[in-house]
């Protein structure tokens, strides 16, 4: 082997042994040094030590021939590492505790480098305020909003964190979990952790008392308060991806946004068409050069070089660099929305739907709050899903930011939602673009059963072009599984609840519409 590989399992306050391979590169000396964690590392666990070594150092080879060495360590509880793995909890004095012994090595240079996906990404945002030996960071598909993974307005996101935490608590541990995407029709919701892993999760049941942002809950360390803005003073330059698929897109352009001038200015943000894994697998279309790698080569050390001052940075500073879907091209900006927009009205006259909450809608693909990604949308067959479509365009338009839409509404219940999904309608099919949920209690706490109100959709970022002759398709419901748990169409804390009712919902359509914020408008009404 070419390198210099070795292991060590570092012993943590308390108690657990934290599996850690080193990878460094040829010849002595100091390195610059990037440092994976992870728990997706199962197969490893039957693996000899040495095996784990040679193979992260064949994976890392682009790494350790730029002359880094490579840091990557078993979470806890996964892989070779001992002690329990309860997602997000101990991760922050894991981390600091790897970042601690790596300053302690011969190899140390006095430069660090932080890298990961998803929740190998998380594994670092938890340790902010990052020390000054932190010299950059390629921090990929995840928001440092802890609600984000857990909730949408209100509704747990059952299609995201749901199945996900239960295949991580205590991974080792606990072996049997009966467990099916059904269980989270359970009434009352609160006994989900003791039925499924047989004990309280306290982590997990606490998360399901606190469905709404503003509560002081998501700044405690079971609401993910440690990395709550971890890198909005940062100072140092991050480069952020995301996809317009991925299942953090809206909270990945939110932690953007909020970061300070300096901050900003040194870090960038890159948007690929895909989903979380930010390929085009199992998604409904493949665009031409459209992946990181194809188009940006090894990107995350390619950041770390030019940080160090090696090379040219991949991508623009300050700036989002987006694929502009069926434009076919990668667009270089500030993701400013656009000055002007269209706005479509529904139709005209009421449609009126009973909502069944023992028999909920089903929605295929997560678009960009739940896993799934994109999938083509087939034709709505039910009578509690509603479906309308734009007029034809007659030109192209380059839609981009955030679309809106409004309901206006009345219910026979005393609170329940709204779901809606749009679609591009191709000639291949419908494919969608996004979706959204709201509940009448979020805007009106005491509703009256029979009054109109109207609730406000706000859908993530997206960057498309509708061709001449496409159109737009409108679905709406009150249920989206297996996304988001079902609404009883009863007032209060959802977990608790522990009965369901029926209730007929209305839908106004003239007084209902979408908005898109678009470049080259046509059709529709300007506002």
């Amino acid at each position: 082997m070419p390198y210099s590989c070795y292991h060590q399992y570092l012993t943590v306050p308390d108690g657990a042994a934290l599996f850690t391979a080193i990878c460094l590169p040829c010849g002595e000396g100091t390195f610059p040094s990037v440092i994976f964690r992870s728990p997706y590392v199962d197969a490893a666990q039957e693996m000899g030590e040495d095996e784990i070594c040679a193979a992260l150092a064949d994976s890392h080879r682009d790494w350790l021939e730029n002359g880094y060495a490579v840091i990557f360590q078993h979470c806890r509880g996964r892989g070779k590492s001992t002690g329990d793995c309860i997602p997000y909890i101990y991760e922050r004095e894991d981390s600091l505790a790897l970042y601690d012994w790596v300053r302690a090595q011969p190899f140390y240079n006095g430069e660090l480098f932080l890298c990961g996906r998803s929740y190998t990404s998380s594994v670092h945002f938890v340790t902010a305020p990052f020390a000054p030996d932190i010299k950059g960071a390629v921090l990929e598909v995840q928001d440092c909003d802890r609600y984000n993974c857990n909730y949408r307005n209100g509704f747990y996101k059952m299609g995201l964190h749901g199945a996900w935490y239960v295949k991580m608590y205590k991974k080792k541990s606990i072996l049997n979990k009966p467990f099916t995407r059904e269980f989270y029709h359970m009434l009352p919701l609160i006994d989900f952790s003791q039925t499924v892993f047989g004990e309280r999760a306290e982590d997990f049941d606490e998360i399901l008392r606190h469905p709404r942002r503003e509560d002081p809950f998501w700044q405690t360390r079971y609401g993910g308060g440690e990395a709550r803005d971890a890198i909005k003073h940062a100072d140092i330059p991050i480069l952020l991806t995301t996809g317009f698929y991925d299942i953090y897109t809206g909270g990945i352009f939110d932690m953007w946004h909020a970061l300070d001038g300096a901050t900003k200015a040194k870090s960038a943000l890159l948007v690929q068409p895909y989903d979380h894994s930010g390929k085009p697998n199992d998604q409904p279309l493949c665009f031409d050069r459209a992946t990181l790698g194809e188009v940006f080569g090894p990107y995350p050390r390619l950041w770390c070089d030019a940080v160090r001052g090696k090379v040219d940075f991949p991508v623009p500073r300050g700036k989002v660099t987006y694929y502009q879907l069926f434009g076919d091209q990668y667009l270089t900006d500030d993701f400013r929305t656009p000055d002007r927009a269209v706005t479509f009205p529904l139709g005209t006259g009421e449609r009126t739907y009973r909502y069944n909450p023992y028999a909920p809608a089903t929605f295929h693909g997560g678009l960009s709050a739940n896993f799934g990604g994109n999938v083509w949308q087939s034709p709505a067959k039910r009578h509690d899903v509603l479906s309308f479509h734009t007029p034809v365009f007659e030109q192209d338009m380059f839609v981009k930011g955030k679309m809106t839409a409004k309901l206006r509404v009345r219910s026979t219940a005393e609170d329940t939602c709204f779901y809606i999904r749009l679609s591009l309608c191709k000639e291949e099919g419908d494919y969608g673009l996004r979706d959204d949920i709201q509940q009448i209690s979020n805007l009106c706490p005491d509703y009256v059963p029979g009054e109109e109100l109207t609730l406000d959709f706000a859908f993530d970022e997206h960057a498309f072009v509708i061709r001449a002759g496409e159109r737009l398709r409108i679905d709406v419901s009150s249920s989206a599984f297996p996304l988001y748990v079902r609404h009883t169409n009863r007032r209060g804390l959802y977990c608790e609840q522990t009965t369901a009712a029926v209730a007929d919902n209305t839908v106004i359509c003239d007084l209902s519409s979408i908005t898109l914020p678009c470049e080259g408008a046509t059709g529709g009404t300007s506002c």
